[in-house]
């Protein structure tokens, strides 16, 4: 439509030439004493109108083009998944076969696993000898960042209690109202201390739906584990890692989780990003696109025009 504003081309080059072939008004001998006489201001308005006329037929091609504005919506719900994080704070994590040991590696990569997983509330629990809850399940990735910096070794008794770790877990989940709820737990030892029996305690997740994966750390064979002697100094000591992943399977098993061995933290984040991809939020996007139609305000500016140069021509140029 568009197209047809290249009409006004014809309409001038109407004009200029009726204004070549257009005869006298009034035949004088001469026109010199007229190059002199004052020029009013309807000389200068004299090719006003044709210019309005054009002005009026660019507008309404404009109309007809139809313009419009175009306004894109957009609405996203996302369901989340309530993952807690079971943590082994026992002194068998301070060992180094991981940079710079155990714990620290694990509290690095649990990390970044919390800082990827935006819309899922995330609860922490940390267990040796005993297990507590370090965080409810929160969305607040700031305050469970602050919360899993703060865990360390020395809080509670020492121990490897697998079963009240993953009871305690399974208890910040039972409430949860959400469609996947998700515990990981990661220990480096045997079940020790405790008065929860792990697949007890693993049993009782699958009855609340709870899917618990489980991970194993620590280099297979030896590996160097800090020892105080007897004037209070620490030194490190090869010791054989034990890991009951037998247990540590069998809790995955009842539960539809995973097992996974841990050798180093390279291998430890590699785990973490499989769960990660495994657990997947569900996000749903609802776009769409409101179109304003502005053709009236163009058509309304071109009848304006052509009011102005009928007034125009008719009342003040005629």
């Amino acid at each position: 439509m568009l197209w047809l504003a290249t009409l006004v081309v014809p309409v001038v080059g109407h004009y200029i030439w009726l204004c070549k072939q257009g005869g006298a008004a009034v035949k004088v001998t001469t026109t010199a004493s007229l190059a002199t006489a004052p020029r009013t201001v309807r000389y200068y308005l004299r090719h006003l109108p044709v210019v309005l006329r054009c002005v009026a037929i660019v507008l309404m091609c404009v109309a007809l083009a139809r313009p419009q504005s175009s306004e894109q919506l957009s609405k996203t719900t996302v369901e989340g998944i309530d993952i807690v994080l079971a943590l082994d704070v026992s002194g068998t994590m301070l060992a180094a076969d991981f940079e710079p040991d155990r714990l620290s590696a694990a509290k690095d990569v649990a990390a970044k696993f919390i800082a990827d997983r935006k819309g899922d509330r995330i609860g922490l629990v940390a267990f040796a000898g005993e297990s507590y809850t370090q965080s409810p399940l929160t969305t607040d990735q700031a305050s469970l960042q602050t919360l899993l910096s703060q865990i360390k070794y020395g809080v509670i008794e020492d121990g490897t209690a697998i079963g009240m770790g993953l009871a305690t877990a399974v208890n910040r989940l039972r409430e949860s109202s959400a469609k996947s709820k998700v515990i990981i737990l990661l220990t480096d030892g045997v079940n020790n201390a405790g008065q929860v029996a792990p697949l007890s305690a693993a049993e009782i997740a699958a009855d609340y739906g709870i899917r618990v994966y489980t991970i194993g750390v620590g280099k297979r064979g030896y590996a160097p584990y800090p020892v105080q002697d007897a004037w209070g100094n620490v030194r490190y000591q090869q010791m054989k890692v034990e890991i009951d992943e037998q247990v540590l399977t069998d809790i995955a098993a009842k539960t539809g989780g995973e097992y996974f061995r841990a050798t180093s933290k390279t291998t430890l984040r590699e785990i973490y990003a499989k769960i990660n991809t495994l657990e997947k939020s569900r996000i749903e996007t609802d776009e769409f696109v409101r179109y304003h139609e502005h053709f009236v305000a163009w058509l309304l500016w071109a009848l304006v025009v052509l009011v102005a140069e009928f007034l125009l021509r008719r009342l003040y140029l005629s």
